[in-house]
């Protein structure tokens, strides 16, 4: 049986396992995305229901604004990552929707070329109408149900009295309060979505017509913004800018995003799937290096899980441990053989003594025995792992030059990737960290307090009374004890002349404690058996999807299209020209044998040459003519196609000439 999961077909298991692992990543960034919006969304609403109440109630504060003409404006500073902005703005829509009004418009620079046209899609987003724009006249108007309505302020203006009032009709006896839906004339929110790339012209106008109007219709503005807030005075004269009310609101920064979602997705315990140092190197990359687009970064992290359940036939039992105990009990002979085949499973192997060897390699039923207690011992390994990751990341993070980085992310591709505590890197942040003060000791040694009480691994219970201990020791202390990294340097560089204290013994001995915690549990994956089961480790593959090459596409695709199209007559023998091909790849690899500079005319007849080869000798004398014409036509358009893609381009040497512009040539 087989199941389809996007484009990608897989068997039955399989692609349960991709849909849930998909299912879960989704919920989880879901979730995570909605809790750091949270606050910005909160604020924002807090400023439109203020904005809203004293239009409501015609406070003093309203009466000065509406005297100066002041719009209530929200800067919402979303951050470069610009292909994420549609997701924060769908769901600012839904909380505006929810909680504030249903008179919400999004308008793009796009989409708004004159104040006509924004005029136009404003009214069309929110009388939620037919707009024609069929003919340029009818930029003036939209059409509503059988009536043609102007596109104006006025006209605005009387729709909202009107939608309003018919709301209020609905309701006679009952005032709505500011814990209702929607308020008794909720505001209309204009929201700009990519303000920078508006014409100043347009926003200008816009701006001064609104202004005029607003004792009528109680406006916000919102500007999507991506670089600084000051693009605003940038774009706006100091008369037109002195007509808004201007309020600052800061997302969170897609750096922190992405580490959240990393801390809260791909550590996660609960979650089977992982990603290999490589692979998870190659993300972060493409993200700090290309587009900083936390969605994109998912989107990768989505694909990895289809690659890695198309690719791997034991990833079968990639799911919740009690689950894939159950899987393992019922493997087939064929998918034993399969764990037999792991590296890591081979290497197990070798480690046993005779007798396990020759059961595990012709007994299945041993085999399915000792894989449900491997992968028992992976996931206690993935629960150990996560608790001293984050007990080093707490005293890491605050080091002088974060020589491990600063990131949990950073740290965790670097145990990965090697032992960590045979990195130099990680020699010296313990030469720091035998450094620090008594308070900074404490606070770290109460935070990994709370990491391993925390956790749900068992082991840990001694390493929780060791801690506790030694913060016992350090309350016993004498406040005296506490020092500076510049007295402690000092001590270190006349330490042979002088006998450490009892502080800096105990230093010593909470440091070479977590030491030990580091070598016992941060143990690479890949040195795990069946770690092959949940890690994703093809970063080339990864590549290949995600990092486009799209010269070395076009070559392939015009130099073999057999790669693409999968037509049998279509291949050919290396350096060989198929007649059967597209008119664009013969003509392709025919430019191919020329040199810096072609001559069309010879070009021409070497293309007919190999066209008429396919044709046959069966065309008759009369329509010799009409044939040439049809294969001069298809020679000029396959021509101007390689032009177009940057192949060739006229030269001003030869007029019957053209010149190559890449791979080679005289």
């Amino acid at each position: 049986m087989w199941q389809s999961c996007g484009l990608v077909f897989f068997p039955i298991k399989h692609g349960l396992n991709v849909c849930s692992h998909l299912d879960l990543s989704e919920m989880f960034t879901g979730q995570i995305q909605e809790d750091l919006n949270k606050q910005l969304f909160d604020n924002l609403v807090s400023f439109l229901r203020r904005s809203h109440s004293e239009f409501q109630e015609k406070t003093t504060e309203w009466t000065c604004r509406m005297k100066s003409k002041e719009i209530p404006t929200a800067a919402l500073v979303l951050g470069v990552n610009v292909t994420d902005h549609d997701l924060t703005f769908r769901s600012l829509s839904e909380v505006l929707q929810n909680n504030i009004t249903p008179y919400i418009a999004f308008l793009e620079a796009k989409d708004c070329p004159g104040v006509k046209k924004l005029m136009q899609k404003l009214m069309g987003q929110l009388m939620n109408c037919y707009v024609d724009v069929d003919s340029s006249e009818d930029e003036d108007y939209v059409q509503v149900s059988h009536n043609r309505i102007r596109c104006s302020m006025t006209s605005l203006i009387n729709w909202y009295e009107s939608v309003t009032k018919k709301t209020d009709s609905e309701t006679p006896s009952k005032k709505r309060t500011s814990s209702s839906r929607h308020w008794q004339s909720p505001p209309v929110v204009v929201v700009f979505k990519d303000m920078e790339s508006f014409s100043t012209k347009v926003l200008q106008d816009f701006i001064v017509i609104s202004s005029q109007h607003i004792h009528e219709l109680p406006l916000v503005l919102i500007f999507g913004i991506a670089t600084s807030p000051m693009i605003i005075h940038s774009l706006l004269p100091h008369s037109v800018s002195s007509l808004l009310c201007i309020e600052l609101f800061q997302s969170l920064s897609c750096k922190d995003h992405l580490s959240t979602i990393i801390d809260k997705l791909l550590l996660r315990a609960s979650f089977p799937f992982k990603l290999g140092e490589k692979v998870l190197q190659v993300l972060i990359n493409i993200f700090l290096y290309h587009d900083f687009s936390v969605q994109n970064f998912v989107k990768g992290f989505q694909l990895c899980i289809v690659e890695h359940f198309c690719s791997q036939p034991v990833s079968v039992l990639c799911c919740q441990l009690v689950d894939a105990k159950k899987r393992a009990d019922s493997l087939s002979h064929d998918q034993c053989e399969n764990i037999r085949k792991l590296p890591s499973f081979r290497r197990y192997v070798e480690s046993q003594v005779s007798e396990k060897q020759i059961a595990l390699l012709t007994e299945d039923t041993y085999l399915k025995e000792t894989t449900q207690k491997l992968l028992e011992d992976l996931h206690v390994y993935h629960e150990n792992y996560l608790s001293v990751l984050r007990c080093l990341h707490v005293f890491t993070s605050f080091l002088p030059k974060y020589p491990l980085g600063k990131q949990i992310r950073e740290l965790h591709c670097a145990c990965l990737e090697n032992q960590v505590w045979e990195t130099e890197e990680y020699e010296s942040s313990l030469q720091l960290a035998r450094m620090l003060n008594k308070s900074d000791l404490v606070t770290m040694l109460q935070q990994c307090v709370e990491i391993f009480v925390s956790s749900s691994g068992k082991e840990f219970d001694n390493t929780v009374e060791k801690l506790k201990e030694f913060l016992t020791q350090f309350q016993k202390l004498e406040g005296g004890c506490k020092t500076d990294l510049y007295h402690l340097q000092k001590l270190k560089e006349s330490r042979r002349y002088k006998k450490l204290t009892k502080f800096e013994m105990l230093r010593f001995d909470v440091v070479d404690y977590i030491d030990s915690l580091v070598r016992n549990y941060l143990v690479p994956a890949n040195h795990k058996t069946l770690h092959e089961i949940a890690y994703f480790n093809t970063a080339s593959v990864l590549r290949e999807h995600l990092n486009a090459a799209p010269r070395i596409a076009l070559h392939t695709a015009l130099n073999n299209p057999y790669r693409y199209l999968k037509n049998q007559e279509l291949k050919s023998d290396e350096g060989s020209i198929s007649n059967k091909a597209p008119d664009i790849c013969i003509v392709y690899k025919l430019h191919l044998e020329c040199g810096r500079l072609i001559n069309l005319v010879d070009w021409l007849e070497a293309f007919s040459t190999v066209v008429m080869a396919a044709e046959g000798p069966n065309a008759d004398a009369a329509s010799s003519d009409q044939v040439d014409d049809i294969i001069h036509a298809r020679f000029i358009r396959a021509v101007s196609e390689l032009e177009l893609l940057g192949f060739i381009k006229p030269s001003k040497q030869k007029t019957d000439h053209v010149a190559r512009l890449t791979w080679g040539g005289c």
